[in-house]
């Protein structure tokens, strides 16, 4: 396998994430955003998007995050990602998608330097911004935590799912774009449960090695 990455971006963290919890070794290729490789022509051809993560497995091209990490839990479907009943897949794909499709959007990459360059934005108005969206999301997740008597030391039960894939790069991202967690205790709890697992340590932004 091939990975296409960059240590800082939220979907190469999910990703790095769940190849760790599924025991996956992958070459990495870092992308460096900052100095935009990911506009290349060469990368263009790999993503047309101009999006990491990409992944190279089965002689097969993937791209974008959410469709690599299905096909990775069909293809390698333990540990699972996903809890068995499927009221409960429905449960953790809901605290998933909280990230992946109403927070992480707004606030990645591409919004931001359009919030800057076009708009005039400085890094106040710019954590301003993600912290308004980032609460928003972490605001729902911790409600629908606490209703939740069957959630253990993760989002979901006694064992990371698809929830804590998506939910602790979030964790990353807000530290900084300097939002204080302190009013979602169950957030930081299950951040500090995560922390404990290498799976999670190996994927961290700073354990890259385009990080250094």
């Amino acid at each position: 396998m091939k990975l296409y990455t960059f240590f800082r971006s939220g979907t190469s963290h999910r990703l790095r994430i769940a190849l760790n919890l599924k025991g996956l070794d992958c070459e990495q290729v870092a992308v460096d955003l900052r100095r935009e490789e990911h506009l290349d022509p060469a990368f263009k051809a790999i993503n047309p998007q101009q999006f990491v993560p990409v992944l190279e497995a089965d002689s097969h091209r993937m791209i974008q995050s959410p469709a690599i990490i299905e096909w990775l839990e069909e293809r390698y479907p333990h540990p699972p990602l996903l809890p068995a009943a499927t009221q409960d897949r429905a449960q953790v794909r809901a605290l998933a998608a909280i990230v992946g499709c109403d927070v992480h959007p707004i606030n990645n990459r591409r919004i931001l330097e359009a919030l800057r360059h076009r708009f005039g934005a400085d890094d106040a108005a710019i954590n301003d911004w993600c912290g308004t969206w980032i609460s928003a999301g972490f605001d729902a997740i911790e409600s629908l935590l606490a209703s939740e008597p069957r959630r253990g030391d993760y989002c979901f039960g006694h064992a990371p799912t698809l929830a804590d894939v998506y939910l602790i790069p979030q964790v990353e991202s807000a530290r900084r774009f300097k939002v204080d967690l302190a009013r979602w205790p169950r957030v930081q709890a299950i951040d500090a449960a995560c922390a404990q697992l290498d799976a999670f340590r190996r994927a961290a932004p700073s354990a890259q090695p385009d990080a250094h």
